[in-house]
């Protein structure tokens, strides 16, 4: 990552360690620089290329159980000077609070690279517009029109503490999205994701959305109820990525919002799922938010809970050492897990619907919201592929329905999984996960409104 004529590690050492200097008590500083480049095309045509450089220090003063944050992304000599005297400033006037959470000790920090890749931190609008005018190429043969973006990032985040600790993970992504529309209802949507803009296959994403536009068109209604689903990884990475939010968290245990009971099975003996910040097959973030190096947490292991995620305040209560899963200050909800896995089969989505005699297949999820914390229950609907199956094979496209499903005993009833996984990212929320096609008994649709529908 280049800011001017100084890499971004040399940037984030020399503010984080002017920042170290100023503080005159406890606390720690939070570098995040960032080199993004966006190409977005729709209707077809290329409209937009935009490239953004930004970097944040972010201060957090602590005394005893009182502590004060504050950010700035002026970074010369004085704003450094200024945001760190008012954290110190909120952090006097804030009221003590009883559960603080503890600075890190120095060897809790790390150093990593892994995920960096130069090609992708490098790419040019020219290497984005070419995979740009392939998805377009893919929409126009189908009579098609194509939205999306081709997007390059590359990251250095950096932190340190008046304990010691000092650490940096520098981090690359390449993410290449459409949906394709057409007359009836038409839509289809394809996703690749990684550190290596070389993996990033333009061709195969334009192809697969165009596919799944061009059988979607002209979709009918089915009534709602139970039917055996396959769900496509998109679906399954969006119901990880809501799990994630209140399932895995230590403090979602503590506070009673979570299904996880560890020692306790809560889905089918088939499933494990995990978090692992350091696997280079997914899209690494080694350190969290307090710069902590991240360990990979068994959360699941054969259907049973095997683990949670920790900062550094939940893993003092606990009486353990934080797994590195910290969002950054100040931070009321809690650790979160960012890079999610789960572990393939031994079936294939052709072997899936063969199997399948009367069923739904499902692309993707949106509109998804927890109804029911404690259960686990998700609502949302079907986007960009919803197709009926009978007698082992697709027979025509339906219209988008909406799920209402405790996804604990959904994931109960899994009867096969792919081998084969991919690795997507959320839309908005920057969670990834590697994850397989599912295979379903008895999910619930509870029906949707014309409009949803049609969403």
């Amino acid at each position: 990552m280049v800011s001017g004529a100084r890499s971004g590690q040399a940037l984030a050492e020399e503010v984080l360690e002017t920042a170290m200097r100023q503080l005159s008590g406890d606390g720690e500083a939070l570098f995040t620089g960032r080199d993004a480049a966006l190409t977005r095309f729709a209707g077809s045509r290329i409209h937009q290329n935009v490239s953004e450089h930004d970097a944040t220090l972010r201060v957090r003063a602590v005394d005893g159980g009182r502590s004060g944050v504050a950010s700035t992304n002026r970074l010369d000599a004085d704003g450094i000077t200024e945001v760190v005297a008012r954290a110190v400033d909120i952090c006097r006037r804030s009221a003590p609070n009883p559960r603080p959470s503890p600075l890190p000790p120095a060897n809790a920090g790390g150093m990593s690279d892994v995920g960096y890749v130069t090609a992708s931190a490098e790419a040019d609008p020219d290497r984005r517009a070419e995979g740009a005018r392939a998805v377009i190429a893919a929409a126009d043969g189908a009579k098609l029109d194509a939205s999306g973006a081709f997007s390059t990032d590359a990251v250095t985040m950096a932190v340190a503490n008046t304990n010691g600790l000092r650490s940096r993970h520098d981090v690359t992504q390449a993410k290449l999205l459409t949906v394709m529309t057409g007359p009836d209802r038409a839509s289809g949507y394809a996703q690749a994701t990684s550190p290596d803009v070389a993996d990033i296959d333009a061709a195969a994403v334009g192809a697969e959305a165009a596919d799944k536009a061009v059988r979607s068109a002209a979709a009918s209604d089915i009534p709602p109820g139970e039917y055996d689903v396959i769900l496509e990884e998109y679906a399954v990475q969006t119901t990880l990525e809501h799990l994630s939010w209140n399932a895995f968290s230590a403090l979602a245990v503590e506070e009673g919002r979570s299904f996880m009971e560890l020692g306790r099975r809560v889905m089918g003996e088939n499933v494990s799922i995990w978090d692992d910040g350091n696997d280079p097959s997914g899209l690494p973030s080694a350190i969290d938010f307090e710069g902590v190096a991240k360990r990979r947490v068994q959360l699941v292991t054969d259907g049973i809970a095997t683990g949670l995620v920790h900062d550094s305040a939940t893993a003092a209560r606990a009486h353990e050492p934080s797994t590195g899963h910290a969002l950054p200050a100040p931070n009321t909800f809690g650790p979160l897990t960012w890079n999610l896995f789960m572990a393939p089969g031994s079936s294939s989505k052709e072997a899936m619907l063969a199997a399948t005699e009367r069923g739904i297949w499902v692309t993707r999820f949106h509109y998804v919201n927890i109804v029911h914390p404690r259960r686990g229950v998700l609502t949302g609907m079907t986007k960009d592929g919803t197709f009926l199956i009978e007698d082992g094979r697709i027979t025509r496209p339906v219209r988008n329905l909406r799920f209402t499903e405790a996804i604990p005993e959904a994931f109960g009833r899994i009867d096969a999984i792919s081998s084969g996984t991919r690795l997507l990212a959320a839309e908005y929320s920057g969670i990834t996960a590697r994850v397989p096609a599912l295979r379903i008994r008895a999910f619930s649709f509870t029906g949707a409104t014309a409009a949803e529908s049609d969403g």
